[in-house]
């Protein structure tokens, strides 16, 4: 079969833009809106989209909330899970992807909520691991100060773990419903976890059935050395920043490459890079429209997102047509985004407004404009080039940026045979070309009767 490009929508309320929800085609009243929301998925599902995905934080990520949570549009927001429900109710195949973080939550719930999408919406859940990276949420959780960052993926390995666990802890047909016998479920089929380990101890089992796609597709978006094997080794989907195509394509080799030592095929795992395109008629258009968002950028909130994704590192009382300073301590939360972002500050010697202005459009994800030809272009050089298995779409406004993309981009990719044109499965699994997984004690027994 002829390979062909994924695509998810990231959606945020108002667009990835910092300065979006400014944009005068913008609603103002778009994050608490589900209408918005059903029509950014619905035009995504349009547009022949694997799925669309929602990042979540528990807390409100700032440097200094008095100064500058104001001027930001990102404060206020639905609950992911909560918000994909209902989404799941008004679409047909697009997959749905939540972020739930590994931090702050229990295993047991999260694989009951996310069995329970799974179940809801006919086998279109996924799950995108986090670790979460901000200090403010551990001041939510009964904590002074946010665990370790080694600590954090160590947990997050045995939390993925037992997860998995309990999504098996029903097989298949364990439910017979055989109503003239009174038998309920084959008791035979019921597998208890009872997991002990460093950070959990989880007896199980989960009390809903086990899931339509066996278990639910899990996306984990670290790059930092624990979170790339992390990924290796749980993760069927990356979402990456990466700012060239050589970066790219070196995280790409690197990540499949680790794949064997866990007894695991190239093709199990689909790597994803953010993209945040705007895409005009002509390339003129697509210029007026960057430049339109750059000059929404007030400079407080410009600093403050800068000091956020270098870690928290106050950067309000220096000079912001400066450089941005040396010595920066590494933090304790995402470690790749502050090395990408600090490294392009230093090596093309940006001030912090120039560097605040290259990463108000996607945090650090690769930024891209012009037509749809020339959008295309760049997407099928990385797709084609061993950078990417597909793109997760950052729409710098919305319902704008994704209109303009699935209008324009798409069919474009469309007539060069790299995009699906109708859907071929129902499943996340099925959009992605990934294998329903077998339960787990079926499979064993599979090995031992070969043995």
């Amino acid at each position: 079969m002829t390979r062909r490009l994924h695509l998810n929508a990231f959606l945020m309320a108002t667009g990835h833009h910092v300065a979006g929800w400014r944009d005068p085609g913008v609603p103002r009243d778009a994050a608490l809106d589900f209408a918005q929301y059903r029509h950014f998925a619905q035009t995504a599902e349009r547009a022949k989209f694997d799925a669309v995905f929602l990042a979540d934080s528990v807390g409100i990520r700032s440097v200094d909330t008095s100064a500058t949570l104001h001027r930001t549009a990102r404060v206020s927001n639905f609950e992911p899970l909560t918000l994909l429900s209902a989404l799941s109710a008004v679409t047909e195949r697009l997959g749905l992807i939540a972020t739930v973080s590994t931090t702050y939550n229990e295993p047991y719930h999260v694989a009951r909520k996310f069995a329970s999408l799974d179940h809801l919406s006919g086998g279109r859940a996924g799950w995108n691991v986090v670790t979460s990276s901000s200090e403010s949420e551990a001041h939510n959780f009964n904590r002074d100060h946010h665990p370790e960052h080694a600590l954090r993926y160590e947990r997050a390995r045995e939390f993925v773990e037992v997860v998995n666990g309990l999504w098996d802890s029903w097989e298949d047909d364990a439910f017979v419903q055989d109503a003239a016998e009174g038998t309920y479920y084959d008791a035979d089929q019921l597998h208890p976890l009872n997991h002990r380990g460093k950070h959990f101890q989880v007896r199980g089992p989960l009390n809903i059935a086990r899931a339509p796609q066996g278990r639910p597709v899990v996306v984990q978006a670290g790059a930092s050395e624990p979170g790339q094997a992390l990924a290796a080794q749980t993760a069927e989907v990356i979402f990456t920043a990466q700012q060239s195509l050589a970066g790219a394509q070196a995280f790409y080799a690197g990540i499949k490459g680790r794949l064997q030592q866990y007894g695991r095929h190239p093709d199990e795992l689909k790597i994803l890079p953010g993209v945040f395109a705007v895409v005009g008629e002509t390339a003129s258009e697509a210029e007026e429209k960057w430049d339109a968002l750059q000059g929404l950028i007030h400079p407080e909130v410009g600093v403050q997102l800068l000091s956020q994704v270098i870690g928290g590192f106050d950067l309000s009382g220096y000079p912001v047509d400066g450089p941005l300073p040396r010595g920066i301590p590494e933090p304790n939360g995402p470690k790749s985004r502050f090395h990408l972002v600090t490294q392009l500050g230093y090596d093309e010697g940006l001030s912090i407004r120039q560097l605040y202005e290259r990463i108000g459009t996607a945090r650090g994800h690769w930024s891209i404009r012009g037509t749809a030809s020339q959008v295309a272009d760049q997407l099928q050089e990385w797709f084609e080039g061993g950078a990417a298995d597909g793109f997760n779409l950052m729409p710098p406004t919305l319902p704008g940026g994704l209109d303009d993309f699935t209008r324009l981009v798409v069919p474009e990719l469309q007539r060069r045979g790299l995009f699906r044109t109708e859907y071929t499965g129902r499943t996340l699994r099925e959009h992605l070309g990934l294998q329903r997984p077998v339960h787990r004690r079926v499979a064993a027994d599979g090995l031992r009767a070969v043995a």
